[in-house]
């Protein structure tokens, strides 16, 4: 299964649209994964035109509405892994932590994240973290991922 992961929109905050080398990047993949801070819906409405299996959860700077809507933290299974998704909390230099102690009993593969704005991709304890980076930031330095699992799990950061 190939992955999209996109975190950090803040349509439309720090963006009016959803990046379209995002959006094309997206037509080629199976579900598309929203790690928080979407702040509106038009971040999942543009994402799902291009790709309409979409799950997200929500950040800290989501609205109540958006937060009532999609859930704080997603557990589910691919291919045999366990994928958790969450935005994730507190400051950056803690944010692994947070996560290792949010996922600890569901024992995940990999984990899917936010936060912080910056790409991560890196396995720590045998878990694979995975942070997108922020999808609106400034040019240069705005990325999404891709994730495809089959009998493994690759993993690598696009920047856009």
């Amino acid at each position: 299964m190939k992955l999209g992961i996109i975190s950090d929109t803040h349509i439309p905050e720090k963006s009016q649209h959803v990046p379209k080398a995002a959006l094309d990047a997206f037509k080629k993949v199976d579900m598309v994964l929203h790690a928080g801070d979407m702040v509106s819906l038009e971040a999942i409405d543009e994402i799902k035109a291009v790709c309409p299996k979409v799950m997200a959860v929500s950040g800290n700077m989501d609205p109540e509405s958006l937060r009532k809507k999609f859930p704080q933290k997603q557990l589910f299974e691919i291919a045999g892994f366990k994928v958790g998704l969450m935005h994730g909390n507190g400051a950056p230099v803690n944010l692994v932590n947070f996560l290792k102690d949010a996922f600890k009993a569901d024992k995940p593969d990999l984990i899917i994240f936010g936060h912080s704005h910056k790409a991560f991709n890196e396995v720590i304890d045998g878990i694979r973290f995975f942070n997108p980076g922020s999808a609106s930031d400034f040019p240069g330095s705005a990325s999404i991922g891709i994730i495809e699992i089959s009998k493994k799990i690759n993993a690598k950061i696009i920047k856009i």
